[in-house]
């Protein structure tokens, strides 16, 4: 027997909120496997480097998956009005609430660890600008992160792998190692409130996953 009244409106709600998060992990994983394969960046993983820091492309290439795996429970428990999808998706969205508090915790503890662990990543990558693959990823950091070598300005004169300026944009540009402080120190509140708006999205998740299974339970025990 369909719910009906309230829970009717939460059961599409759930789904409309179960569709943006397929779509989240789908743009997620994309963009994982664009970093992995892309030709300016797949260059990354053939570099002989101890750092551990591309790992993070294989999180969100996981992270993407299991995003979609949630997303495609909760509208199938939604439109479906089944107990089993709608558990189902409770427990992943779940597990995946305590692992971003988890990971949100580690990196507040950790924040200078990782900044030290990204310079040192820049690091080997610029002593090792000769060869081709570095050079490649050499060019997509300094890009990405609108920086220059070790010194800005001074490098920004003769090396090729750093963003074209005018002559007087030059003498302001940033080296790495502070471009990189500067990006996580002055985003760092602005990553903790998307990470918060997230979590608080996935409680909010979690709560009506639950009055609708809920209220699935009553209507059949009704009949």
């Amino acid at each position: 027997m369909p719910v009906k009244g309230g829970t009717k409106c939460i059961k599409y709600l759930l789904f409309g909120f179960n569709f943006i998060f397929w779509l989240a992990g789908t743009a997620v994983l994309a963009v994982g496997l664009w970093l992995h394969f892309d030709s300016q960046t797949k260059s990354v993983f053939e570099l002989e480097s101890d750092t551990k820091f591309y790992t993070g492309v294989y999180i969100l290439i996981g992270a993407g998956a299991l995003m979609m795996l949630v997303g495609f429970l909760g509208c199938c428990g939604a439109s479906q009005e089944s107990q089993c999808m709608l558990g189902l998706f409770f427990f992943f969205l779940f597990v995946i609430f305590a692992l971003e508090i988890a990971a949100g915790i580690w990196g507040f503890s950790n924040k200078e660890k990782i900044i030290d662990e990204l310079k040192e990543f820049y690091m080997d990558t610029y002593r090792k600008r000769t060869q081709s693959s570095a050079r490649d990823t050499l060019k997509a950091f300094q890009f990405t992160l609108n920086c220059c070598g070790l010194t800005g300005a001074v490098e920004q004169q003769y090396m090729d792998t750093c963003p074209a300026k005018t002559l007087s944009e030059s003498f302001s540009i940033k080296s790495c190692p502070d471009a990189i402080d500067y990006v996580f120190k002055s985003k760092f509140n602005v990553i903790g409130a998307v990470g918060l708006g997230i979590a608080v999205m996935m409680i909010v998740g979690m709560i009506f996953s639950m009055v609708l299974c809920c209220a699935i339970r009553r209507e059949r025990e009704m009949v």
